[in-house]
């Protein structure tokens, strides 16, 4: 199983087709700007770049779920913390059925915290232990409620909740049939601007050799604003972009 992941900013699905090119045969500035930064021909023969994208339902989500205490000795905070932790982490297994296998530390830290004045200088004011978990659930219609049991048994770090493909290769072969297709494109553009045809097709890569996600992410809101609120968590899924860029080498007739 491949799975490829790029963050990107919340709420916003990032990622743009990149298209274009020649048109008509008239060039302005920005498109010679363009069309040189994509495409070249060296001894007959045209070198240029497409790009594919195809939108997608997302079918798993990466939760970051985590419980932060504080105590005035290390020990004190770090075994509190455990307590809520173990709590959280039997939820997650017992009542929703999260296999450990998708169940990962992600974060794990215990440091001190100090207060300064000018009178007394840097003091020791305790510890703080914090313990992050990854984890991956598949049932996106119930991650809002998920994440609101979770908060009610100990939970007190919970954010970015990330939406991907668990198998990109579904949408891998639409997206590159896309890319190629912007990259012909702009190779017959360039072979009508040099009044020539446009031959077959020498070589194509993709480049990276993978298809990209350009994922979604939410932060879920605090259980504090929640009880404002008076309502459970929701969180909307959208649709993740998967993308493939190639570059292409044709022959000029």
């Amino acid at each position: 199983m491949r799975l490829w992941t790029k963050t990107v900013a919340t709420a916003v699905l990032a990622g743009a087709l990149m298209a274009g090119g020649v048109a008509g045969g008239l060039w302005t500035g920005a498109d010679r700007a363009y069309a040189a930064s994509t495409a070249s021909t060296v001894n007959g023969v045209i070198n240029v770049t497409g790009s594919g994208e195809v939108l997608a339902k997302p079918d798993i989500a990466y939760l970051s779920i985590g419980v932060q205490s504080e105590g005035n000795t290390a020990a004190a905070a770090q075994k509190a913390n455990a307590t809520k932790l173990n709590k959280v982490t039997q939820l997650l297994k017992e009542k929703w059925s999260i296999s450990a296998d998708d169940i990962q530390t992600s974060q794990f830290y215990v440091q001190p915290n100090y207060t300064y004045n000018e009178k007394e200088g840097q003091k020791l004011k305790g510890y703080t232990a914090n313990h992050t978990l990854s984890v991956k659930y598949r049932d996106l219609d119930k991650i809002g409620q998920l994440l609101d049991e979770a908060t009610k048994s100990g939970a007190n770090n919970v954010d970015n909740i990330r939406f991907s493909v668990e198998n990109p290769s579904t949408y891998e072969e639409e997206a590159i049939t896309k890319a190629l297709g912007s990259a012909q494109s702009k190779a017959s553009a360039v072979a009508k601007a040099a009044k020539r045809g446009l031959g077959a097709l020498v070589s194509v890569t993709v480049d990276g050799g993978e298809a990209q996600i350009f994922t979604q992410r939410e932060n879920a809101m605090s259980k504090s604003l929640l009880d404002v609120a008076g309502g459970g968590t929701e969180i909307q899924s959208g649709q993740v972009t998967v993308k493939v860029q190639v570059s292409a080498q044709y022959e000029m007739n």
